[in-house]
């Protein structure tokens, strides 16, 4: 017998599996509606979404560690969607050009879309003005990670008293 050379994957990666439950049909009547593509040839918005969403889940902190980290993907971008890797370059005029006004707007559809899975605790009738709505309360928790290290032991190892 000789040594096996395929891969064979199970399933998706974790990043496929979030991207595929994005609703792509709204990011792109937001792209047409904002013109958020106008102006760029290979670097489109939803690249640009991949991209910081990898960036997020993998905890990158800098634009040249993302695309450093997806280039050492190599062939397997595919299940993103994407060929290659973006330049550093390429990536960073992105980030600073493009107007964030897509991606909130993107993250209040994707409120709405997502909305019927929502925690009830989370969500409060309200009415304005005549108007009846839903005000939905979310949190950054980056706050949690961040105060890890700080509160490291704090009510596991109780210090006796003396």
């Amino acid at each position: 017998m000789g040594k096996v050379s395929e891969n064979k994957f199970v399933g998706q990666p974790i990043l496929r599996q979030i991207v595929n439950i994005l609703p792509r049909e709204k990011f792109d009547e937001l792209v047409i509606r904002l013109g958020s593509d106008k102006y760029y040839k290979a670097f489109f918005s939803w690249d640009q979404l991949i991209v910081m969403l990898f960036g997020i889940f993998s905890r990158c902190d800098s634009m040249g560690e993302v695309c450093d980290g997806m280039r050492a993907l190599g062939g397997k971008l595919n299940y993103l969607g994407m060929e290659s890797s973006p330049a550093k370059s390429t990536a960073g005029d992105a980030l600073r050009d493009r107007d964030e006004e897509l991606f909130r707007l993107f993250y209040f559809a994707l409120i709405a879309h997502f909305s019927p899975l929502l925690s009830v605790s989370r969500k409060k009738k309200c009415r304005k003005q005549g108007v009846s709505f839903e005000e939905f309360y979310a949190f950054d928790s980056s706050t949690v990670t961040l105060f890890s290290d700080v509160m490291k032991g704090v009510g596991r190892n109780p210090v006796s008293p003396r």
